[in-house]
């Protein structure tokens, strides 16, 4: 097989590059070890900024997201017993986040590309790269025991945290920044109304908690848990008992509790890796950098990483510009980078640490009464929860 780019994971970033490479008329196919339903199974983000709205858009994905998706204009956040609203649409000049899960936006881009006719192999093992520093890449996989060779002018690593794209550069080349957190998030999904109209963030003595939501029927709530804890030690009826705990007891009487759709302790990090680009290959999303959860940053980060990859290839495609494959790295760690900030600035804002000491937490206090009792301190965390501008690529 031959194609002008290999998409190496079909998550969303990865049908994301496709679908947009696909429009402006480059070649791709997308390898992904799982099934279908297994990468659809996968419950994570539910919060996109303006910038993913528009490039989900662009691709032609939006119809059902704009039907179904939610418009948010402001986020609530919750310490000493105090609601503090931020107006996020009043302070950024207008633009707001929408509430659409990441399995709502993988369904609509795998449908898109089943629509297209366009490559995708599910289902393969032992995918190896070849030759990514010269110009002419290839990738070989199996699938039911057969053995495939593509090759291609670039491979495209959005594989995840696990996959196998950044393994294949140089330890000497590669460098890693990490934190890891010492707590983890506890997740439920229930087929309840949300608390509130708004997402909250809520500091509390016991944990952090956030109410979030994926429609006007299902919910997304989160309990700040040790990493010692067990899943299956969270009874429904424990995480909803804990739940309202922490949060004012006027809130607490209206929520609505119900049975778990899925239940989940993730553990929090922050992860990135530079360069993002090693000859031919680039690396795109989970597969360069993670985030902690808290900033609403995942997802968002990876479609930036398909923004600037897509309108690069599509310059090198349309224009020759070959020039411009060098400033995918440092293009797209600009604004991890500030993503990753972000999402430490929160996780620290809001969490409970163990060990802290009597100043440390003095100072956390301190943080949250200016960042979120004053104008200049709430547009910061407006400007950084809707979104960064994308830089342009000329």
């Amino acid at each position: 097989m031959k194609t002008q780019v290999v998409i190496i994971g079909a998550g969303p970033s990865g049908l994301l590059l496709g679908q947009l490479l696909h429009r402006a008329g480059i070649s791709n196919i997308v390898l992904e070890r799982r099934s279908p339903d297994y990468v659809l199974g996968r419950i994570r983000a539910g919060i996109l900024e303006k910038g993913t709205v528009d490039l989900l858009r662009e691709a032609g994905v939006h119809r059902r997201m704009d039907r179904e998706g939610l418009v948010h204009g402001g986020v609530e956040f919750l310490f000493d017993g105090k609601r503090i609203a931020v107006p996020l649409k009043e302070l950024t000049g207008g633009k707001t986040v929408m509430v659409y899960g990441q399995t709502e936006v993988t369904q609509d881009l795998m449908e898109a590309r089943a629509e297209a006719c366009a490559v995708t192999v599910y289902g393969v093992s032992n995918v190896q790269l070849f030759d990514i520093k010269s110009d002419k890449p290839y990738v070989t996989f199996e699938k039911q025991g057969e053995s495939s060779r593509i090759d291609c002018d670039y491979i495209a690593g959005c594989d995840g945290f696990h996959g196998v794209s950044r393994q294949v550069i140089p330890k000497d080349i590669l460098r890693e920044y990490e934190r890891v957190y010492p707590f983890g998030w506890l997740g439920l999904l229930a087929d309840t109304p949300p608390v509130n109209h708004e997402l909250i963030y809520a500091h509390h003595e016991r944990g952090f908690a956030l109410c979030s939501q994926r429609s006007l029927t299902r919910s997304r709530y989160y309990l700040q848990v040790p990493l010692t804890d067990n899943v299956e030690a969270w009874s429904d009826e424990r995480f909803w008992h804990e739940l309202k705990l922490r949060l004012p007891q006027a809130l607490g009487a209206r929520l609505v509790t119900g049975c778990a759709l899925e239940k989940s302790i993730a553990p929090l990090r922050s992860f990135v890796v530079e360069p993002m680009q090693y000859g031919n290959l680039f690396l795109v999303g989970d597969a360069a950098h993670i985030v902690p959860p808290t900033g609403a940053k995942g997802l968002n980060l990876a479609a930036s990483d398909v923004n600037y990859l897509y309108r690069i290839l599509k310059k090198v495609y349309h224009e020759g510009r070959t020039d411009l494959l060098d400033v995918y790295s440092p293009m797209a760690l600009r604004r991890v980078w500030k993503g990753e900030r972000f999402s430490w600035f929160m996780t620290n804002l809001l969490h409970d640490f163990s060990g802290q000491n009597a100043f440390d937490r003095k100072m956390q206090q301190a943080d949250r009464e200016y960042y979120l009792g004053s104008r200049a301190g709430m547009t910061t965390i407006a400007e950084n929860y809707v979104g960064l501008p994308f830089e342009e690529v000329r």
